[in-house]
């Protein structure tokens, strides 16, 4: 698997902590920025990996910021995403099962290094569980392609 990776200035240095994380569980990522901790939009990076998950040239995205949930709304945007803020290993793992949410946010500033790499680790070890769950992710996707007129 090959996931896009972005974070914004709040994320930086956690985003280039968990790429050895990515590496450990063998996850293959291209990194799409912030490529420093200087100040930027996240908005821009939550786009780039959201429209690459989106046209399918990623399986899944990993963003990371301050508190997560900016990232997470922003790449809500993108059709075809479903993008989940996870502060713990069992939001994390739930999100993939019962969602099957393909973006993953992490809040930075709300998780340490060593949470932060269990919550990537339950991320990837879990898979879309289907079943009663897979009419509730095609009413997501109904939603997503209501016409709103």
């Amino acid at each position: 698997m090959k996931i896009a990776l972005a974070a914004d200035h709040a994320g930086y240095e956690e985003k280039e902590k968990l790429k050895k994380t990515l590496d450990e569980i063998g996850v293959e990522y291209d990194d799409l920025g912030a490529n420093s901790a200087e100040s930027v939009d996240y908005p821009d990076y939550a786009r780039k990996v959201g429209e690459a998950v989106g046209r399918g040239e990623y399986e899944q995205g990993l963003l990371v910021c301050g508190s997560g949930t900016g990232m997470a709304i922003a790449a809500n945007k993108v059709r075809g995403v479903r993008a989940a803020v996870a502060w713990n290993e069992d939001i994390a793992r739930l999100a993939r099962q019962h969602n099957n949410a393909n973006v993953l946010s992490l809040p930075a500033r709300f998780t340490s290094e060593e949470e932060s790499a269990k919550i990537v680790k339950a991320w990837f070890a879990a898979d879309f569980e289907g079943g009663r769950h897979e009419r509730r992710v095609e009413k997501i996707t109904e939603v997503e392609n209501a016409d709103l007129n």
